[in-house]
């Protein structure tokens, strides 16, 4: 029902891209306050859709979700597995090279570990390694159907997008990341150093508890 909305608050930031960097005078003065207008709209739009998204949080806990709770991959195996839980170690450590090479060869024995792919993509993160980050977290997303591991992802994606300057689209993966989990905290926090430019975006610190 939004879709016409989106498409004219396009059209109208696509018309700033073309024309800003030239104009002058009057023309730049309207196209400034088409700008600030849409950052209103922007900033308004995610506060009504927080504030939507809490009350249905709400009736979740109240009268439970209708939607199947599905559960994390059984991970007995790979809980076991002596590189995984090495990796465990040296992560909380905060030693993530280390981290990194035993995850590594955690899922060449279990490949399609979900939890294994997020701890790397955590690590690459952590180290900086953006894109490895992104791949590791996107194969998680095609197949992971757990709504906390999802959240989780999703909420570090944006971290990715913020540190890349793209604010816009780290915070549509927050609001995804809220949506998928409410009671996750970082997304929301994460949020308001968005939209405020200020403080320190949070990831990775509700990890362990997927275990």
């Amino acid at each position: 029902m939004f879709q016409h909305v989106f498409a004219e608050m396009n059209e109208m930031l696509d018309e700033i891209s073309r024309h800003y960097p030239m104009a002058q005078g009057v023309q730049k003065q309207d196209l400034g306050h088409k700008w600030n207008l849409l950052k209103h709209m922007s900033d308004g739009i995610i506060e009504e859709w927080l504030c939507f998204e809490e009350k249905m949080g709400i009736m979740r806990q109240n009268w439970g979700s209708p939607e199947e709770n599905q559960k994390l991959e059984s991970q007995d195996l790979v809980m076991k597995n002596d590189a995984f839980i090495k990796g465990q170690g040296y992560y909380k450590l905060l030693m993530y090279p280390q981290a990194q090479g035993q995850f590594n060869q955690a899922l060449e024995q279990f490949p399609d570990s979900f939890l294994t792919h997020t701890y790397m993509g955590m690590c690459h993160l952590h180290m900086g390694h953006l894109e490895d980050a992104v791949n590791h977290f996107h194969s998680v997303l095609k197949g992971a159907a757990n709504n906390r591991l999802r959240a989780i992802i999703y909420n570090a994606l944006g971290c990715i997008e913020a540190n890349r300057g793209v604010r816009v689209k780290a915070k549509e993966y927050f609001t995804m990341a809220h949506h998928s989990d409410p009671s996750l905290p970082e997304p929301l926090a994460n949020l308001e150093v968005c939209m405020h430019h200020s403080g320190k975006l949070q990831f990775g610190n509700q990890l362990t508890s997927l275990l």
